[in-house]
């Protein structure tokens, strides 16, 4: 399209040029001809009729002589602009405006023949070659008595018309060079508001199909035009946005399962090789144990947020006491609280509350939030959960004293893989996905989760779910 569209208008506009110059120059010289000529031919038809009804029907009357007759007819002839004769049908001159009177000598038009007009009251010949040039010649019959006793013919001279033909032959050529170069003129508008930036538009296409995600342009304009460049643009950010998550994405994943398993085999080949001693086998074999704990645990991270990805709107929806489910949730973390001296103290909505939502996902989002508040609080330290209900929405509150999150990290905790450098050497154990899965199970339930946090003060987490019932 690149390198024949703006052909294509040019040979259009080539194509135009010439035809119109074929038309004005071939057809409109004739058509004007003949509309000036027939026009011509209808006035002195009329002027013709009058002098055949009166002076010459008066002449052959015998009413009105030669010399009076010839009087009037020439003042006329001079007003028209043209030469009057009256002919007897054999074609002898019985006046002539051009000449004098002579009524001794007869003057005869060899060859005359009144029907040589074909059925028409005009021609345009030289007049059986009684003159030099074209002429435009027109009949009139002089009737008496249902007989034809003669003809009045007026002659015009074709220069004059032949004139006003080639002025309005000039008005014309004038018109199709305007129009031409109006033409032209949309011709340059289009390449500039459409060609060009179809240009940009083409080669920004072309970079981003050779992988050049980051290619950027620019299309001044407010019509569609302008849109779909800025639409494509959009994309293109959208996709260079994506391939840098997923770059960031393999080098995530592949670094946190590097380092166990470093960890695995350096301690398994310390322990064949005998570097660690036998007695020491089993406090080494528990850290290798842990190790492949947390390759489990990354793991299964990685295929429930694969799964909401690609099926996060298939879920199984009932109705189901939230505060149950709180509750047994707080206990599975019964064990890692006494260890830290950590309570949890939870603030229910009554002593059963239904909502309507996935269990079993929303029950992951608890703990979830629960492990990440228990991990990061201090000991001897207080984790509030609590549930109300606001317009017809229920929200669930998870509230900690811990080492909080900084300001700049809160639009990135919900990445994946991502930590804060406060929780970097918090937990070596953290995938820094668990956030991530929280986000997706309640974006796919159509709802909201917002934090709320204090560096060194604390944080808190707020989702909400559809009360059910």
């Amino acid at each position: 399209m690149k390198k024949t569209l703006y052909l294509k208008f040019i040979l259009a506009y080539f194509i135009f040029s010439v035809f119109s110059f074929i038309i004005v120059t071939t057809f409109v010289p004739s058509m004007t001809r003949d509309r000036l000529v027939r026009e011509k031919a209808e006035h002195l038809y009329i002027e013709a009729n009058r002098i055949s009804d009166t002076y010459a029907t008066g002449l052959y009357a015998r009413e009105m002589d030669l010399e009076t007759v010839k009087s009037q007819l020439d003042s006329l002839a001079v007003y028209l602009d043209s030469i009057i004769r009256i002919i007897n049908p054999s074609g002898s001159l019985v006046l002539d405006t051009d000449s004098p009177l002579n009524v001794e000598q007869v003057i005869t038009i060899e060859n005359f023949d009144p029907t040589a007009t074909g059925g028409s009251y005009y021609m345009v010949n030289t007049f059986f070659d009684n003159f030099e040039e074209e002429v435009l010649s027109v009949f009139s019959p002089i009737t008496s008595g249902y007989k034809v006793k003669g003809y009045v013919v007026i002659h015009c001279s074709m220069a004059e018309i032949q004139e006003s033909c080639n002025n309005m032959l000039n008005i014309s050529y004038i018109t199709m060079a305007i129009l031409l170069l109006l033409s032209l003129i949309i011709l340059i508008f289009f390449t500039e508001m459409v060609y060009i930036p179809l240009r940009k538009i083409t080669h920004a296409t072309e970079q981003y199909a050779a992988g050049n995600m980051h290619y950027e342009f620019q299309v001044e304009s407010d019509d569609e035009i302008g849109y779909l460049a800025a639409c494509l643009n959009h994309m293109a950010s959208q996709i260079a946005g994506a391939e840098d998550d997923q770059k960031k994405f393999i080098a995530n994943v592949s670094h946190d399962f590097r380092s166990p398993l470093t960890s695995i085999r350096g301690y398994l080949e310390a322990m064949i090789d005998g570097t660690i001693p036998e007695d020491m086998h089993g406090k080494y074999l528990n850290i290798v144990l842990n190790e492949t704990e947390r390759l489990t645990k990354l793991t299964n991270s990685l295929l429930s947020l694969n799964n909401l990805n690609t099926r996060g709107m298939l879920l199984d929806l009932t109705d189901f006491d939230i505060n149950s489910v709180i509750r047994s949730t707080a206990t599975s973390f019964e064990g890692t609280c006494r260890r830290k001296t950590i309570a949890i103290e939870m603030i229910l909505t009554g002593d059963e509350l239904l909502v309507h939502a996935d269990m079993e996902k929303i029950q992951q989002v608890l703990y979830n939030l629960l492990d990440n508040a228990i991990k990061f609080s201090h000991h001897d330290s207080i984790i509030k959960v609590e549930t109300f209900v606001k317009n017809s929405k229920l929200f669930v509150s998870v509230k900690d004293t811990g080492i909080g999150i900084p300001k700049d990290d809160l639009k990135l905790i919900w990445d994946r893989f991502y930590k804060s450098d406060l929780s970097r050497g918090k937990d070596k154990k953290g995938t820094g996905l668990g956030l991530s899965i929280v986000k997706e199970i309640i974006n796919c339930h159509g709802e909201h989760i917002n934090v709320v946090s204090t560096e060194g003060a604390g944080s808190e987490f707020v989702f909400s779910l559809p009360v059910g019932g």
